[in-house]
């Protein structure tokens, strides 16, 4: 279902009349997505501002990353161009331009703050003292990143405190920049968890993620991953399961992982054959059907991908039901539905493929919902059963790191699909304006983050929460 407000925002005329009448009419900016799979050079020409410390490993992955990206580096801070800027600028023909101020006209593609070395509170000024002059600079839907290490490894309250601001400060600017389109995430980089930034900040400064915003990537050198990424059809020779795979984002999710390189299997229960079937082919995939809640769903799953592909690489935990009723009109029926479906058939599925059929350097993804993260009228037992996700997911996960295996949640917010489409008119419209971006998400925004935690470029990312919100910060 298309937003009617978002359609006429495209419309300079409809924008500029809003504008004069002074009508109280919220013109959310449409959002620039990917047009086809990934690419080498995703900032090919892009202008991306980076306030740099001058010094660091941050800063020299910084500079090898923009470059080889594509992007036309211009640098803050520095009384003058850095070792490592210029090593990437010779290595890769992107030279970088030093200011120091905002040159009239200027726009950027991005803004990218390098807080790796806060100490102190008063180092915040250098926050202010970047966004204020280079913030107006921003293009629509254009991308802010801030770069910082983890508040809980400080070495005193007072960097606990500095480190710790950065959350805030990227959640509020997300919501100031979100009616542009733009979005604002932050990066917290562990002890030795620089070399898996670049795959990170290929995704937040590009259009892929164009319904990320506000979010807290906490990157970690935990995983034993060999694997060095590749940027173009990284998923080549892989295979992926998706689980409820015949429509919505489960359909938008098996899309995207075939066009970087994967063969899916389309799992969907039984009697959505004909449309699990033209997803499966429209994909060069498998259909797979099989009620996930049966006794032998798990074994079943587990024979069908040993037999037909030799194992899996990749599992996306997607399937699942709402069963919306108040608790104390609820039937004990509609409670287990939910709770088995969501919660109960995962761990199962899991519990047959980890040890024999997942491989090493393997990715799991679990839906979960900002449901499950803020709770919400008459889901009780889709909230548990969300939130139990995300339980399992944080314990599960340092297990698996030896094995190179990831595991991680997806919590998607308004997502404009069929069930959606069913909701009244008038708090389908909340729902929609309640984002920093002012607008509701489409299937393909969280299949494209699925898709690049499902990647090797995302291997510093596990037993973490993703929210595919646009910023709705309930339950934060």
């Amino acid at each position: 279902m298309s937003d009617l407000l978002v359609d006429l925002s495209a419309n300079p005329w409809f924008k500029q009349a809003v504008k004069q009448l002074g009508l109280p009419i919220p013109t959310p900016q449409k959002l620039a997505r990917p047009a086809g799979p990934r690419v080498a050079r995703p900032l090919e020409s892009r202008a991306v501002v980076v306030h740099s410390a001058g010094d660091g490993v941050v800063d020299g992955v910084l500079a090898t990353t923009l470059a080889e990206a594509g992007a036309d580096p211009h640098l803050v801070g520095p009384a003058e161009i850095p070792s490592d800027w210029q090593a990437a600028a010779e290595a890769y023909g992107r030279p970088a331009t030093l200011h120091a101020d905002a040159p009239d006209g200027f726009k950027a593609h991005g803004l990218v703050f390098d807080a790796s070395n806060f100490k102190t509170p008063e180092d915040l000024r250098g926050l202010y003292d970047f966004f204020n002059a280079w913030l107006p600079r921003l293009r629509a839907c254009g991308r802010v990143i801030v770069i910082a290490r983890p508040a809980d490894k400080a070495k005193d309250p007072l960097e606990a405190a500095a480190r710790a601001a950065v959350d805030g400060f990227i959640r509020s600017v997300a919501r100031e920049i979100g009616r542009k389109g733009a979005t604002a995430n932050a990066v917290f980089v562990g002890g030795r968890a620089e070399k898996y930034l670049p795959g990170v900040l290929r995704f937040l400064l590009s259009e892929r993620s164009a319904f990320i915003t506000g979010q807290p990537f906490q990157l970690g050198a935990s995983l034993r991953s060999k694997i060095e990424p590749q940027w173009v059809k990284p998923l080549d020779g892989k295979v992926a399961l998706v689980t409820g795979a015949a429509r919505g984002i489960g359909a938008a999710t098996a899309e995207v992982l075939a066009g970087e390189g994967a063969t899916v299997v389309c799992l969907d229960r039984p009697g959505d054959e004909e449309l699990c079937g033209k997803i499966a082919q429209k994909v060069g995939g498998r259909p797979l059907m099989v009620d996930i809640t049966g006794d032998d769903a798990p074994a079943r799953i587990k024979q069908a991908l040993l037999e037909q592909l030799g194992g899996v690489d990749i599992v996306i935990h997607n399937a699942g039901i709402t069963r919306d009723k108040t608790l104390a009109r609820m039937k004990p029926e509609w409670w287990d539905q939910a709770v088995d479906v969501n919660l109960g058939a995962v761990t199962r599925i899991n519990g047959a493929l980890v040890d024999d059929v997942l491989r090493d350097e393997g990715r799991i993804v679990c839906l979960s919902s900002v449901a499950g993260l803020a709770g919400n009228v008459g889901q009780t037992n889709y909230a548990a059963s969300k939130a139990g996700l995300v339980g399992y997911v944080r314990t599960l996960a340092p297990s698996l790191s030896k094995r190179g295996i990831t595991l991680n949640a997806v919590a998607p917010g308004f997502i404009e699909t069929r069930l959606t489409a069913a909701i009244p008119a008038v708090t389908r419209e909340a729902g929609r304006r309640m984002s920093a971006l002012g607008q509701g998400g489409l299937p393909v925004d969280v299949a494209e983050l699925i898709t690049f935690l499902s990647t090797p470029g995302s291997a510093g990312l596990t037993g973490e929460v993703f929210r595919a919100c646009g910023g709705m910060f309930i339950g934060a």
